[in-house]
C-alpha cells in the first residue's frame, strides 16, 4: 500500500475529515495537559496526561486516543491503523501496569483516572469494559482505515455493513459504564 499523499489529506472529503479529527484530538490533549500543568507540577501533569490517554485507549469503544498514534503511522509509514492499534494497546497496558506498580496514588489525582483505577483494580466484572472497548475500538479503527482508503463517504461499504454491530457495542459500553460510575460514586459516599 502506498503512503497517503499530502494533497489528498485536504482534497479528499474522507481524508480531510480524518485529518480534522486528528487535529482536534491533538488540541484537546494539549489543552488537557495544559490544564493539568496549572494544577500539578509538569512531570505529574505529563504522566497524568499519559494515564488519561491510556484510559481512553482501554476503556472507550472509540479509537480516538489510539488514533493519535494510528493516524500518523498510517500517513507516514502506510501501516494499517488496525495493526498499529495493537501496538497502541500494548503501550496503554504497559503504562498502566507500570503506574499501578510504581505510583498507584497518581490515579487518585483526577476523577477520570480515579474511576479508571477502580476499573483496573476490580477485574470482575469491570474488565468487561476493556473487552467491550476493544471490540468497539477495533471496529472504529476498521472504519477509519476505510475512510483513508476511499475518496467519498458514499463508498463506505465496511461501515454500512457493520454499523449496527458498532452501535450495539457502544450501547452495551454505555450501560456497563453507567453501572461502574454508579458503583464508584456509591463507594466514595460510604
Amino acid at each position: 500500500m502506498a503512503a497517503i499523499q499530502s494533497q489528498h489529506l485536504t482534497s479528499h472529503p474522507t481524508k480531510r475529515a480524518v485529518l480534522f479529527r486528528f487535529i482536534a484530538l491533538i488540541l484537546i490533549l494539549g489543552l488537557y495537559i495544559g490544564y493539568l500543568s496549572l494544577k500539578f507540577n509538569l512531570r505529574t501533569a505529563g504522566w497524568l496526561g499519559i494515564v488519561t490517554w491510556s484510559m481512553f485507549v482501554l476503556s472507550t469503544p472509540i479509537a480516538d486516543a489510539g488514533f493519535l498514534l494510528d493516524f500518523p503511522m498510517r500517513v507516514l509509514f502506510s501501516i494499517r491503523m488496525t495493526y498499529s492499534e495493537i501496538m497502541v494497546w500494548v503501550i496503554a497496558f504497559t503504562v498502566n501496569i507500570t503506574t499501578l506498580i510504581t505510583n498507584p496514588g497518581l490515579y487518585d489525582k483526577t476523577a477520570l483516572t480515579s474511576v479508571f483505577k477502580f476499573i483496573l483494580t476490580h477485574p470482575w466484572p469491570y474488565w468487561s469494559i476493556v473487552v467491550i472497548s476493544a471490540v468497539g475500538t477495533f471496529l472504529s479503527v476498521h472504519f477509519g482505515d476505510e475512510l483513508l482508503d476511499i475518496v467519498h463517504f458514499k463508498q463506505r461499504k465496511k461501515y454500512e455493513k457493520h454499523k449496527n454491530k458498532y452501535a450495539l457495542v457502544v450501547w452495551l459500553f454505555m450501560m456497563v459504564l453507567i453501572v461502574v460510575v454508579y458503583k464508584h460514586m456509591m463507594k466514595g459516599l460510604m
